[in-house]
């Protein structure tokens, strides 16, 4: 199993969202994600590495790094936030 991890923008991006979303959040990050197996998004090409899991009309924008064991969750946005200029190449 991984450990998740979140960067100091993603828990600001973590605490602007709907109580409904920022709740589900978590459990949408360690259930799918920490457990694998891990499978990039289309978008993931834009950023080497860098990977989406979805919620409902959010994105979840996260980076495994394999031999730590750990996934790092940059941010968690609605959709038509996250993904500026059509792709991540924002991050």
């Amino acid at each position: 199993m991984l450990e998740v991890e979140i960067t100091p923008e993603g828990l600001r991006r973590l605490d602007r969202l709907p109580e409904k979303v920022r709740a589900a959040a978590p459990e949408s990050i360690l259930d799918p994600i920490a457990d694998g197996p891990i499978v990039p998004a289309s978008h993931s090409s834009a950023v080497e590495g860098i990977r989406s899991a979805r919620r409902g009309d959010y994105r979840i924008i996260y980076e495994v790094f394999q031999n730590e064991h750990i996934v790092l969750i940059h941010r968690v946005q609605h959709r038509r936030d996250v993904y500026p200029g059509g792709g991540m190449s924002s991050l």
